[in-house]
């Protein structure tokens, strides 16, 4: 590798690294706040918040790689146009394409991190976080057995205990259900306990107090009770879904698409396919986004008013791309024959790339000839 190619690839693995972390830290930040209201408030423990945070880094690095890509190529060039360094480079000679030879080994080190992700990180991360949202989601004591807090495990439904003893034993129950818009009761005890039975589970009150007021004439009618078991299976409703979803397959199983693993996951053939092509293209698309970057501002040459113009026409050129995603992946998923529709976002990225070196390698043939006008 050249001196000029090392001393890019430098530059842009470090912004690389720096942008990186700062759009991971963004995401992640954001992720983590929906899954501590999720998981506090069902009173699970900083532990199992950590290990969930942790579990869905992968799906947030997937997003943020490509874009620190992107970022990291547009700041590099415009710091050595600025600075004058392409320009003495290409003054020795060096062409448009021959100034890309670093971008694109940038890119190439940006598909294979795409790659390890798409292909083995993101799906065993998301099989995980699956797998313990579901054991979460079944432990009763977690979701609906918080001390000294009103939860609201359900909408209409507001649940309160007091205390909890070592023995399992609930002291002090409040449980008022709105859900009935002909009238609401309230239930309160002095005692209680959770009884499985079957495959229900009950809430046995003891020496309560059962509040109906009937919404209609603004009645109240109240019932004292020694006993009284109310169901809460509805309170603590599970995901009940089996299998594994599409998401947490390999691709070598998307790619096969077998009618156990359509069955498993509730998905067609083409969906499968299309989905285990998208692993490809995502990876593809980490390339595309640094060349597209460096690209479209190489075209503008150097400037003292800088390279606005072309940075805002960088990431117009990005949006194209990401449209032409979509398009490409909703074809990809209507028919099983059309899975090379995924791959048009990074055939056509790959192309405008070419144009745009093109053009900033041949710029006399965008400039407007000056005739000349002087007087006979």
């Amino acid at each position: 590798m050249a001196r000029f190619d090392r001393y890019m690839l430098s530059q842009l693995m470090v912004l690389f690294g720096f942008f990186s972390l700062v759009l991971v830290l963004v995401y992640w930040i954001n992720r983590a706040v929906v899954l501590f209201d999720q998981l506090i408030a069902d009173g699970q423990s900083a532990t199992v918040f950590l290990e969930f945070t942790a579990l869905s880094l992968p799906s947030v690095i997937r997003l943020a790689l490509p874009l620190a890509a992107f970022a990291a190529s547009v700041y590099v060039t415009n710091r050595m146009t600025t600075e004058s360094e392409l320009v003495v480079v290409q003054a020795t000679g060096y062409s448009a394409f021959r100034l890309a030879r670093p971008v694109l080994y940038f890119g190439l080190v940006v598909a294979a991190l795409m790659s390890i992700l798409m292909h083995f990180l993101v799906p065993m991360s998301s099989a995980r976080l699956a797998e313990r949202q579901a054991d979460i989601a079944q432990n009763v004591t977690a979701r609906l057995l918080t001390e000294g807090q009103f939860i609201e495990p359900m909408r209409g439904v507001t649940f309160y205990i007091r205390e909890i003893t070592p023995a399992g034993e609930l002291q002090d129950i409040f449980l008022s259900d709105n859900r009935n818009a002909d009238e609401q009761v309230t239930y309160t005890a002095a005692q209680a306990f959770l009884v499985r039975d079957a495959d229900k589970t009950q809430l046995v009150m003891i020496d309560g107090l059962a509040q109906t007021l009937r919404t209609e004439d603004q009645r109240l009618f109240t019932t004292s009770f020694d006993d009284f078991a109310y169901n809460i299976d509805g309170l603590i409703t599970a995901n009940t879904r089996k299998g594994r979803r599409d998401s947490h397959l390999s691709t070598m199983e998307l790619l096969r698409a077998s009618e156990a693993v359509q069955q498993e996951t509730g998905r067609s053939a083409a969906r499968l396919i299309s989905r285990a092509h998208d692993r490809f293209s995502q990876a593809i698309l980490g390339t595309v986004a640094a060349l597209l970057g460096f690209a479209t501002l190489l075209v503008g040459g150097f400037s003292r008013f800088g390279v606005w113009r072309q940075i805002v026409a960088a990431i117009f050129l990005i949006v194209v791309v990401k449209a032409m995603e979509t398009a490409g992946l909703n074809m990809a998923r209507s028919d099983e024959r059309l899975w090379f529709a995924t791959y048009l976002p990074g055939v056509a990225g790959f192309f405008i790339v070419w144009c745009l070196l093109f053009a900033a390698s041949r710029p006399y043939l965008f400039k407007r000839r000056i005739k000349d006008t002087a007087a006979p």
